[in-house]
């Protein structure tokens, strides 16, 4: 068996942080995130994952939703510029 190294291909994705006080917005962005008991759950392409108040939530290249976790998200992300409005469009700066 032969293990390669792969690098990301550098993408350009959306993402809110959950904050714990913000569900309104994240509704208004994603509609695949919901409230149970005061949880944050999220439908992602694998199910239902829960996210942490801290996680950031992430649309992913095919539209598609999920959680990661604050120390993973910055390591792997960077501000590519630009602000999203809750249609997904771009004002740049």
């Amino acid at each position: 068996m032969i293990v390669e190294k792969w690098r990301k291909k550098p993408v350009v994705v959306e993402a809110m942080q959950w904050t714990g006080k913000n569900f309104e917005e994240l509704k208004v962005w994603s509609s695949e995130v919901g409230l149970v008991d005061g949880v944050l759950c999220v439908s992602t392409l694998e199910g239902e994952m829960v996210a942490s108040v801290g996680d950031y939530i992430i649309k992913g290249v095919a539209g598609e939703f999920y959680p990661c976790k604050e120390g993973i998200f910055h390591k792997t992300y960077e501000l590519a510029g630009g602000v999203a409005d809750k249609r997904g469009d771009v004002a740049h700066d």
